[in-house]
């Protein structure tokens, strides 16, 4: 009965330090948070934060993990690049649900190299190399793809989304899974 005390302040610590984490994030830059203010947020010391994590580089990698693992579970039964359209799809809509936190690590400066590693990730760890016949044209297409995806995204965010999210869910699989061909008036 004490083991399942002490897993649920566990739990309770490390939920109440990510919640506190997470709107951090939302309002700094990440070379601005400190475990001190982390841990003051969270209500517990900060060798209670160090019981959990290393440092607040070791948690941030934890709720990376955490976003890698959802999105790859989010798309798992569909085929890349072939069902491109769907991922992009998948890739607005699991970021739209995220809100605040996956816009803050996609679009803001100081997390860009967070965001680079997470579709960096799963990038390998979703597409086949038997889908290609190049290794190397395999690498230029998920570029294309995952820096396409991204770029767009962030336009959109920085833009304050002046468009309603299905309206761009279909322009950006427009021009990922055909270019600019579908725009171009002639």
């Amino acid at each position: 009965m004490s083991n399942d005390k002490e897993d649920l302040r566990v739990i309770r610590t490390k939920k109440s330090i990510r919640s506190a984490f997470e709107e951090m994030i939302c309002e700094m830059d990440y070379e601005q948070i400190t475990v001190k203010e982390l841990a003051g947020r969270a209500g517990i010391n900060r060798k209670t934060f160090y019981l959990h994590y290393e440092s607040i580089g070791d948690l941030l990698r934890d709720l990376q993990n955490e976003m890698i693992d959802g999105f790859i579970e989010r798309t798992k039964d569909l085929q890349r690049p072939k069902d491109m359209d769907k991922i992009t799809r998948e890739f607005f809509l699991d970021h739209e649900e995220t809100g605040k936190f996956a816009e803050r690590i996609t679009c803001s400066g100081s997390y860009h190299d967070f965001s680079r590693q997470i579709t960096t990730s799963i990038m390998k760890h979703t597409w086949k190399a038997e889908d290609f016949d190049d290794q190397y044209v395999q690498e230029l297409v998920m570029v294309y793809v995952s820096q396409s995806t991204l770029a767009l995204y962030k336009k959109w965010i920085t833009d304050r989304k002046p468009i309603a999210i299905e309206e761009m869910i279909d322009i950006a699989t427009a021009l990922i899974c055909r270019g600019a061909d579908g725009f171009i008036k002639i």
